[in-house]
């Protein structure tokens, strides 16, 4: 049964020994190591309920198809700086990096949920057919929720036999779904591995999150923001998280970072240490150390109650404030944080007679927030 099988698999045996040796597992379960910032929870804020979650906020999707950019042409001829990041939607980012393709969280399903039926729909579909990707050299894959690791899409990634590069226990799920063993390196935070044969390291880092698929397998899995270094470049891909001072022990030991992507969307004022929501993005950019700012996690889902559109809003409103190079390329567009030019807000055009209610920016609060639920 396809809603079952996409629940995934606990991590047994060698596979759970080696997780029961790392620092972040106690109590049979994982956890956050670093203490929460204050005012992260902010004071006084409750949980949504189950009703307001689904049917609270205005504004929730777009009233048309997002534009987009097909971005096949673009991928034949390679970049001439050597980086270049193509948004496909939510988190998944075709990576092209001195010659080598690296793929985060490919989700094409049409739902961010165990089955076909019910759950988060997605806005529009993928610009690409996953079949129309270019030969991939690696998938990353940050953690376990639905809206990062996509049943449907290992199952047609498998066929590639591409190498899987993921947190600790998340491989219990990729071998139940057919990804060959020999094909999947777990790490637990700040290991690493080297793609055999090339230049590039990929290293797990703290991210401040939660993990399972199903009532009975919380926090069974790692969670973890990725860096990818090649000898020329490095990128920072934050999977999801909230905001942490770990970023700064990141930016030191693993930085500078010629491009940055961190979640922005699916935020609240209740969820906020465990997402960033798009001021604490910026905030978790400085800590980084900076660099070019590829925003990711948001115009795919609606995973929040607030305005679909409004993490963009806010970091085009802040991002110029703080000195922030900030990309905004439409879903498939290419662009290379090099040459990048000034971001614009395309995703007006879909909804001009919102337009200024959206444009319209609330004040900052102290600390921003975000959202966890178990299909995120």
């Amino acid at each position: 049964m396809p809603g079952v099988r996409s629940l995934g698999r606990k991590p047994q045996g060698a596979r759970l020994e080696r997780i029961r040796a790392s620092l972040a597992w106690t109590g049979e379960r994982f956890h956050n190591l670093h203490p929460i910032m204050p005012g992260l929870r902010q004071a006084g804020v409750s949980m949504p309920t189950l009703a307001e979650f689904i049917c609270g906020g205005g504004r929730r999707a777009p009233r048309r198809p997002l534009p987009s950019v097909d971005p096949l042409d673009a991928w034949r001829r390679p970049p001439a700086s050597g980086l270049r990041a193509t948004w496909l939607g939510h988190s998944t980012v075709l990576v092209e990096i001195d010659g080598l393709r690296v793929l985060t969280d490919p989700v094409w399903g049409p739902r961010a949920s165990p089955t076909r039926f019910a759950g988060p729909k997605r806005f529009q579909p993928a610009p690409v057919e996953l079949r129309e990707l270019p030969p991939l050299d690696l998938v990353l894959v940050s953690h376990d929720h639905y809206d990062h690791l996509d049943y449907p899409t290992i199952r047609k990634l498998r066929r590639q036999d591409v190498p899987f590069v993921t947190s600790l226990g998340v491989g219990a799920h990729l071998e139940a779904w057919g990804v060959r063993p020999e094909r999947i390196v777990e790490l637990d935070w700040w290991e690493s591995h080297q793609l055999p044969g090339t230049g590039l390291t990929v290293t797990a880092a703290p991210a401040q999150h939660f993990s399972g698929r199903s009532l009975n397998d919380r926090n069974a899995t790692l969670w973890s923001s990725m860096v990818i270094r090649s000898p020329r470049h490095a990128v920072f891909f934050s999977g999801d998280t909230g905001l942490t001072t770990e970023y700064r022990t990141i930016g030191a030991r693993l930085g500078p970072f010629d491009l940055v992507m961190l979640e922005v969307g699916a935020f609240h004022p209740a969820w906020g240490d465990i997402h960033l929501g798009p001021e604490n993005a910026l905030a978790a950019l400085a800590l980084l150390g900076g660099g070019p700012l590829l925003p990711v996690h948001w115009g795919t889902f609606s995973l929040a109650m607030h305005a679909w559109d409004q993490p963009a809003e806010v970091l085009l409103q802040l991002a110029p404030q703080a000195g922030v190079q900030l990309l905004m390329p439409r879903l498939g567009e290419p662009v290379e944080p090099a040459h990048a030019e000034r971001a614009l807000p395309w995703w007006r055009v879909v909804d001009e007679a919102a337009a200024p209610t959206r444009r319209r920016i609330l004040p900052a609060l102290p600390l921003p927030k975000s959202l966890p639920w178990p299909m995120d």
